[in-house]
């Protein structure tokens, strides 16, 4: 937002009419909140507001970018937002208070666990963005290996080694297909490559949130302890 200021404002004022000021104004909140949104969540405080504050600007940027009618770029939006809210279940406190004092006791945190649920759900939508309908081996491949450990993350069955498959496999498309630094300063594509890049790692750190924490309550993984 900083470096590319001017860009920015004037996309933001060609494409809704909206004049300078205004478009000045987007990015000044975006650069603001962002900024805030994330040093609150890295220093542990008020993870809650920061998780609120990030949210609030993928929901902007969604509508300011047009990004609604586009699936792809909608899909990694959404797997933001599963991050953030991993981030935040990750900050629920586990325990209650006991009846007596100094002995805390467990308990099932039923915010937390829907929380995990729908991160998992969402963080795995960034695959949907890498399904292609071709018929070549390498893609076909992809498309059903992929499906399959979404699917496993998203119902919650062996949750935290499936996603730290994913997480091998993301981390190693990220830089095989996004190689920004690559790509000389003045050409465009870089910026597509380097916000593509970057939204990638930020839905890597969520699955490794999702190897950290677990499922949670509402998964396959869970009932196997019941049973």
């Amino acid at each position: 937002m900083w470096f590319q200021w001017r860009l920015q404002a004037d996309y933001m004022s060609a494409t809704w009419g909206c004049g300078a000021f205004v478009a000045n104004a987007f990015v000044i909140v975006n650069l603001v909140g962002q900024l805030s949104g994330c040093v609150m969540i890295l220093c542990r405080v008020k993870v809650a507001w920061g998780c609120g504050i990030l949210g609030a600007l993928i929901l902007l940027q969604t509508i300011a970018y047009r990004i609604l009618w586009e699936g792809t770029f909608l899909c990694r939006n959404l797997a933001l937002a599963g991050g953030l809210i991993l981030v935040l279940a990750e900050s629920k406190d586990e325990t209650k208070r006991s009846m007596f004092a100094g002995v805390p006791t467990l308990a099932t945190n039923r915010p937390k666990t829907y929380l995990q649920l729908a991160g998992r759900v969402l963080l795995v939508l960034m695959f949907l963005s890498l399904v292609r309908l071709e018929a070549t081996a390498p893609q076909i491949a992809q498309n059903v290996l992929g499906t399959a450990l979404i699917l496993l993350v998203a119902v919650g069955f062996k949750t935290k080694l499936t996603a730290l498959v994913l997480v091998a496999w993301l981390a190693a498309f990220n830089v095989y297909a996004h190689p920004w630094w690559r790509i000389s300063a003045s050409h465009a594509v870089r910026d597509f490559l380097k916000y593509d890049f970057f939204q990638t790692l930020s839905v890597i750190g969520g699955l490794l949130l999702v190897v950290s924490l677990g499922p949670g309550g509402v998964s396959f993984d869970e009932r196997k302890k019941e049973w």
